[in-house]
C-alpha cells in the first residue's frame, strides 16, 4: 500500500541513531495533534532543523519554543515538548524512552 511521503517518516527510515528517531517522531506525534498534516510539515522541518536532537531542544528558551511554535495553535503542546526535553536530559540521561508505553509514562504530552 503506497504511502504519502512525509518528513517524519523519511527521517525515522534514514537515521541509524535510535535516539534522534524517537525524538523525531515524538515531536510529530505532539504537533499532529488537533492539527492537519499538511500544517504539521513546514513546521516539523523547521523545528529538527534548529532542534534537531533532544539535547538543543532541551537546552533552548521556552520563549524560543514559542516563537518557533506560533501558528500551530494550542502552545502547551510546545511547552510539554520542551519540558520532555529537559526531562529526558537532566532524568533520563539523554536517552529517550524506547517504548510507546515508556514514553507515555515517562514524558509529557
Amino acid at each position: 500500500k503506497e504511502k504519502r511521503e512525509l518528513p517524519w517518516r523519511t527521517l525515522a527510515l534514514a537515521e541509524s541513531d535510535i535516539n534522534i528517531r524517537t525524538y523525531a517522531v515524538w515531536v510529530s506525534e505532539i504537533m499532529l495533534q488537533q492539527t492537519q498534516v499538511a500544517t504539521v510539515k513546514e513546521y516539523y522541518k523547521r523545528w529538527l532543523k534548529k532542534w534537531p536532537t533532544v539535547q538543543d531542544l532541551a537546552a533552548a528558551t521556552i520563549e524560543e519554543v514559542n516563537q518557533m511554535w506560533s501558528g500551530l495553535g494550542y502552545y502547551s503542546r510546545g511547552r510539554r515538548l520542551h519540558e520532555g526535553a529537559q526531562k529526558v536530559v537532566l532524568e533520563l540521561k539523554g536517552r529517550m524512552p524506547r517504548t510507546v508505553d515508556d514514553l507515555l509514562k515517562q514524558l509529557p504530552g
